[in-house]
């Protein structure tokens, strides 16, 4: 079964288009003030006619994210699950012919040679693209290769230690956390600091523990003696200025990728070092100004 919808949006909060927008989308204000509905309309329209059963396919991960802050702002209720499962294809894309880098829509377009006489960047003809790249590699990698790497929303984060979502994909693991006051209450939780390999569900000792260079992504290494490295990294996001939520991948790795880490690690403590001499050598030339 088949479909489209396709629907413009009238302005309801800037008023200006920026022209580099307007030149990528080939569309300008006029166009949106006479063909546009407001967004509540048009976002209760999508909603049915996706129907309950709907799984959603983007490309690239802030689609469903900008639509339910938009559908929160304009008073739309929120049908969705909690957690929201959906299918990334540019993450996909990545992960299966790119070694996980994430190409633009028209650069994997244009790969799989389905490049058609039909524009990018505006909704509807990237949408349909974004539908021939999936049905592609549903055909050369199949249902059982691909389902099992759905991804999930961060709009709504879970509320309590009960709904905290832990996911087990064929070659990695992902956490996605509760919110908590700080990143240092975050990190004290057991369950985000705790590396456990998701081949064999055992809890393992760190070989190298959990380090951030600049606070807002932490690494750390394990070992399990069944399976190798395993490679955690943990994201702080925040959620408003007073609750910050922990999204944390671990993966199995071969020894170059434990060296990396380590190595990482060792470079972050050198510097840590070098800015405290430079720290202490200021503060001794001050005094020895203060004597003269």
């Amino acid at each position: 079964m088949g479909g489209e919808f396709h629907r413009l949006i009238r302005p309801q909060v800037y008023t200006q288009m920026h022209y580099a927008i307007s030149e990528v989308t080939h569309m300008d204000m006029g166009e949106l003030w006479s063909h546009g509905e407001e967004f509540a309309v048009a976002a209760r329209d999508f909603l049915g006619w996706c129907g309950e059963e709907s799984i959603y396919c983007t490309w690239g991960a802030m689609d469903l994210t900008e639509l339910q802050r938009n559908m929160r702002y304009f008073s739309v209720e929120n049908p969705f699950p909690k957690p929201l499962f959906y299918y990334d294809i540019q993450k996909l894309y990545g992960l299966f012919y790119k070694d996980g880098v994430k190409p633009s829509l028209d650069t994997a377009v244009e790969e799989m040679g389905l490049l058609e006489n039909r524009p990018f960047h505006r909704a509807l003809d990237d949408a349909y693209y974004t539908g021939k790249v999936w049905a592609r590699m549903m055909e050369e990698w199949g249902e059982e290769r691909l389902l099992p790497y759905r991804s999930v929303d961060y709009y709504r984060i879970p509320d309590n230690k009960k709904e905290e979502v832990r996911m087990v994909f064929p070659s990695y693991s992902k956490y996605v956390s509760r919110g908590f006051p700080s990143k240092e209450d975050a990190m004290k939780e057991r369950s985000v600091a705790e590396m456990k390999c998701y081949k064999c569900g055992r809890m393992l000792r760190k070989k190298v523990r959990w380090f951030t260079p600049n606070q807002k992504i932490y690494y750390g290494l394990a070992l399990c003696p069944e399976h190798g490295y395993l490679k955690g990294k943990i994201r702080m996001k925040r959620i408003d200025d007073t609750q910050v939520y922990v999204v944390k991948t671990l993966k199995l790795t071969d020894e170059d990728g434990a060296l990396e880490i380590m190595a990482r690690k060792d470079d972050m403590r050198k510097k840590r070092a070098q800015r405290s001499r430079e720290k202490k050598k200021r503060m001794k030339s001050g005094q020895n100004k203060k004597t003269r």
